[in-house]
């Protein structure tokens, strides 16, 4: 862990690490483009009086069970009413969200290192599992544990053994490959995948909050390889990139809101759909509806780009797809759709059209 001064020294802000304000809250980065003087962040866990997850002396309530933007959408209007020095218009992206300015940051928590900490010294039985997934990894995956890091409560240092998950990080494309291949082709038996069961639970569960029908939802739980048992332990996996890989800089392209679409196209590339945001690199793209403010000329969308994190791998390269989303024109010039978005009650969606 460092303080922000230390750590813009040290290597650029990904997704899934996380900040301590000076209030004593705890956001989550989310993406990779950030102002020189701001991270981008949402608030994930907030000091209770009572709560499920602690840190020495401090309780802690999560603010979000689940990331979807409705929730977002809430959570960025309550620090605009309790906290607005969290909330910013971004001129790059065209948005108001939360933002955390350097100078409100109390701690930076960085995945890589916390990770190695544990592997160090664990300090209970959930971090001495943590140890012990993350050796299996390296034996069956090829992957070194320098690559790997840890997220979510146990980066926080507020997790609870009898009921905490493990959320791993795993840096780079080719890694995160090695990794997918490890699992999906069930090298080390100590991994499980997501039962039957909950498979039709979760696919019900996702029918009713997002745009998809029980069908569309249950194709994306069968292709959900990055969750699932160690033991009895529950885990997740989460592709990151590694700094070569954030090739993007602030200000770099500026984006804008130019209205809703929903197409129809085909996958091209899809490599980067494994990270967050996914991006899906699109041909033959047919528009089917459009709310479209002011002109804007000929509308040819290059790429599908989703934040919502149902949405990573929900689509191969050859695959046709649907999708409705915000239409973002990039630097006047190019036009890309983006899914998961709070300008769409419930986001939009991306689905394959074959489920209808």
């Amino acid at each position: 862990m460092a303080n922000a001064r230390d750590w813009r020294q040290m290597r650029k802000p990904k997704d899934r690490d996380f900040i301590q304000t000076t209030e004593g809250m705890l956001f989550c980065v989310t993406g990779y483009l950030h102002p020189p003087d701001k991270y981008t962040a949402y608030l994930k866990y907030s000091p209770a009086p009572v709560g499920k997850w602690k840190g020495g002396e401090v309780f802690y309530r999560r603010e979000m069970s689940y990331y979807h933007v409705r929730k977002v959408a809430a959570i960025v209007e309550f620090l605009e009413q309790h906290y607005p020095h969290y909330v910013h218009y971004c001129p790059v992206r065209g948005i108001r969200f939360s933002m955390i300015p350097h100078q409100y940051v109390k701690e930076y928590y960085c995945p890589e290192d916390r990770l190695a900490q544990i592997l160090a010294h664990p300090r209970d039985a959930l971090e001495e599992e943590l140890c012990d997934m993350v050796a299996e990894i390296v034996a069956h995956a090829g992957i070194g544990a320098e690559n790997l890091g840890i997220t979510g409560s146990i980066l926080l240092g507020i997790h609870d053994p009898r009921f905490s998950d493990i959320d791993l990080i795993v840096y780079g494309l080719e890694n995160a490959r090695r990794l997918k291949a490890m699992i999906q082709e069930g090298r080390s038996e100590r991994f499980r995948p997501v039962g039957e069961e909950e498979r039709r639970a979760w696919s019900q569960n996702i029918a009713e909050r997002f745009p998809l029908t029980y069908d569309q939802a249950r194709y994306l739980a069968d292709r959900r390889w990055r969750y699932g048992y160690f033991g009895q332990r529950y885990f997740s996996l989460h592709p990151t990139r590694c700094d070569e890989e954030i090739r993007e800089g602030y200000g770099d392209h500026v984006y804008r809101d130019r209205g809703v679409v929903r197409i129809a196209a085909t996958v091209v590339e899809a490599s980067e759909s494994m990270f967050l945001p996914a991006i899906y690199r699109l041909g033959d793209v047919t528009i089917l509806e459009q709310e479209i403010e002011g002109s804007v000329g000929d509308v040819e969308i290059e790429e599908v780009v989703s934040y919502e994190g149902l949405y990573c791998e929900a689509a191969d390269a050859g695959d046709e797809i649907e999708a409705r989303g915000k239409l973002e024109s990039v630097d006047e010039r190019a036009f890309r759709l983006v899914v998961g978005t709070t300008r769409l009650q419930g986001g939009g969606y991306l689905r394959p059209r074959r489920l209808g």
